[in-house]
């Protein structure tokens, strides 16, 4: 479906075509940008309110500054799209977040515009800071310019970069969009007091009243300036007690200002670009500008799906039968039972309350559920915290973000043996949003770590059961459960509690030759395939592990003594991963066997649906076909030639 910029828009093919525009020109462009993305997304689906609430900020950075040559970062990216449209993939951007298409974030390898890859947040400042010092020591007259939420600006990493950018003597601006949201509400002492800053009357009408005088007086334009700075310092102080956090951190700072006056963006960008050293421009906007509905419930729009533009109608697939739920809802429910029937049980999540379905406690519980903003790191050492005072604690982190944390996980949580039960939403491949956010990596480096255990569930009942086990009395390690994005496989999913013992799989089946270790979802895969081979005369056992920490030795000594060909899947990373422990018990105990690991290769996967993805990593039903096949071919070949 080809889908038509608007006039203006449509010969804007670099930042080079926005400059050639007059300033009353670029209102126009802002509706038409803004419109461009509504049409696309309402129909290709991606991320959306996020940048309907930056058109106006992303027309003034690339037409007040000289990009790509000077440098602009993007924290997160999920606000980027009006920036990728300006800078030559408006035709393209149909195919955003399409397997082979445009990535949903910022890429360096798309774009030369793209000065960074981002996907997690709070990395901006660093990135940019990192440009300006390379700049200043390079003695080029190059200007960085780091975009961050207020969402973002909740990150240590955020308040680690400002320290830093305090005393780098460096040319960098940072520019805060504040909308009070990430993708849930912003929570905190920050938002409170940005709130405070962007809210205060007296503030917002001395420092008008400032500017308006000095720009009246019959003195140099260097006088007033100055003024003006000194007695806005002042009056900030006396107005606005807190206002100087950013200023004591030797950052200067200007603002607030309206993000969506295009006018004042461009005039205010303009000056700052006169100004050296660290400075930071606080902008407020509404995320789903634009959009009414969006404007109205940013949580819901933040990524709707495809949607009616005209009616706001968010299309849902039809089923005529009662269809499988998401883990993350199993994961959100379950833990209200277990909650009601354990008093000590507590949830955390870094801002993802409604990714990860801990809303529903927080809203039953809010005493026992708790979203304590973007900080992966605090939220693994508060959960610590909290187990040391006979708390246990869920703390449900998706895969990708647990990266983040990691020296936590070690240092606060294992050393000690606490138990904390960590929830690792998202892991394996998570689809549209691509490599930064796939959860790849967290069977190897959590089974590397002394005193966790490690699991995964095939199912809804085994998420259950995991859970259940996890909080039990008896369980007095840190404990963690991985499971993937999107539906199970269970429409009746409320099944009784039962403890499973830990470190104890399954066998599923018996068989002939050939055996299928799987652990986790994928081991539905295998059902799959295993149904397949079947009708083809190839009969493969299957076995699910259920733990790769500790793991089932005596199950594996079972499979080891009866079958000489085996195939391992998982949807982690091949490399250390669940088939790598399967090959290191098999060398430990001296046997042989021709194994054949499945999983996600040891590469980038780009972006694409889940489905696409398992297939072009040859682990879906499929590939594990092909791969036991490939392993039988002696038997197959010999079925053929005898009948």
């Amino acid at each position: 479906m080809q889908i038509n910029a608007g006039p203006l828009l449509q010969k804007v093919d670099s930042p080079d075509d926005l400059k050639k525009l007059s300033r009353e020109q670029l209102h126009q462009v802002c509706d038409e940008l803004r419109q461009f993305i509504v049409d696309v997304v309402s129909v290709h689906g991606g991320h959306f309110a996020a940048s309907l609430g930056v058109v106006e900020l992303s027309v003034a950075l690339h037409y007040v500054y000289n990009t790509p040559y000077d440098q602009l970062v993007w924290d997160v990216g999920h606000q980027a799209y009006g920036h990728k449209i300006l800078t030559g993939r408006r035709d393209s951007f149909v195919t955003n977040r399409k397997y082979k298409g445009l990535s949903g974030f910022p890429k360096r390898s798309e774009s030369e515009y793209d000065t960074f890859g981002v996907g997690h947040s709070s990395t901006s400042i660093s990135a940019a800071l990192g440009m300006a010092m390379a700049a200043k020591y390079k003695q080029e007259d190059r200007k960085s310019v780091a975009v961050i939420g207020d969402g973002s600006l909740t990150a240590g990493m955020a308040f680690e970069a400002m320290n830093h950018a305090g005393v780098a003597d460096s040319d960098v601006l940072i520019i805060l969009n504040d909308n009070c949201m990430s993708i849930d509400p912003n929570v905190g002492a920050l938002k409170e007091y940005l709130t405070d800053i962007s809210t205060s009357p007296t503030y917002n009408k001395v420092r008008d009243e400032i500017w308006n005088l000095m720009g009246k007086l019959p003195v140099g334009k260097k006088f007033s300036r100055e003024m003006a700075s000194k007695l806005e310092s002042s009056m900030k102080s006396m107005v606005n007690k807190s206002s100087n956090l950013f200023e004591a951190l030797q950052i200067r700072y200007f603002g607030p200002i309206d993000g969506h006056n295009i006018t004042k963006l461009v005039d205010t960008l303009i000056d700052l670009k006169k100004i050296p050293g660290p400075k930071l421009l606080h902008i407020i906007t509404v995320k789903g500008k634009g959009y009414s509905l969006a404007e109205k419930d940013q949580t819901k729009w933040h990524a709707p799906g495809l949607f009616d533009k005209v009616t706001g109608e968010i299309f849902k697939k039809k089923m005529d039968s009662p269809q499988p739920p998401k883990y993350q809802d199993v994961f959100g429910h379950t833990i209200i039972e277990l909650a009601e029937m354990n008093d000590t049980i507590m949830g955390i999540t870094p801002a993802m309350p409604s990714g990860s379905s801990l809303k529903f406690m927080m809203e039953k519980m809010p005493h026992r559920a708790f979203d304590v903003g973007i900080c992966e790191q605090h939220a693994v050492t508060v959960s610590a915290g909290l187990a040391t005072q006979g708390m246990r604690v869920f703390c449900n982190i998706y895969s990708s973000f647990m990266q983040r944390a990691y020296d936590q996980v070690v240092h606060d949580v294992a050393i000690q043996k606490l138990p904390v039960v960590f929830c690792l939403d998202r892991a394996g491949l998570v689809g549209e949003d691509g490599p930064t956010h796939h959860g790849c990596y967290d069977i190897p480096y959590m089974r590397c770590i002394p005193n966790l255990v490690v699991s995964a569930p095939m199912n809804e009942q085994e998420l259950r059961n995991l859970m259940y086990t996890a909080q039990l009395a008896s369980n007095t390690s840190p404990f963690v459960i991985r499971y993937p994005r999107g539906e199970g496989v269970m429409p009746e999913w409320r099944t009784p509690f039962e403890e499973i013992p830990v470190g104890k799989g399954r066998k599923i089946k018996d068989g002939e030759e050939i055996a299928i270790l799987s652990f986790g979802h994928p081991g539905n895969f295998a059902q799959a395939a295993i149904r397949e081979l079947r009708t083809q005369g190839i009969n493969p056992a299957h076995y699910d592990l259920r733990f790769v920490k500790p793991i089932d030795e005596d199950l594996l000594h079972e499979a080891f003594s009866r079958y000489s060909k085996m195939v391992t899947v998982e949807d982690g990373t091949v490399v250390g991963g669940f088939g790598s422990a399967i090959l290191e018990f098999m060398n430990q105990h001296g046997y042989r066997a021709d194994v054949k690991i499945l999983g996600i290769p040891d590469r980038l996967v780009e972006h694409g649906t889940p489905r696409e993805l398992h297939r072009e990593c040859a682990y879906d039903a499929q590939g594990i076909a092909e791969a036991v096949k490939e392993l039988m071919k002696d038997k197959i070949t010999t079925t053929l030639i005898h009948g």
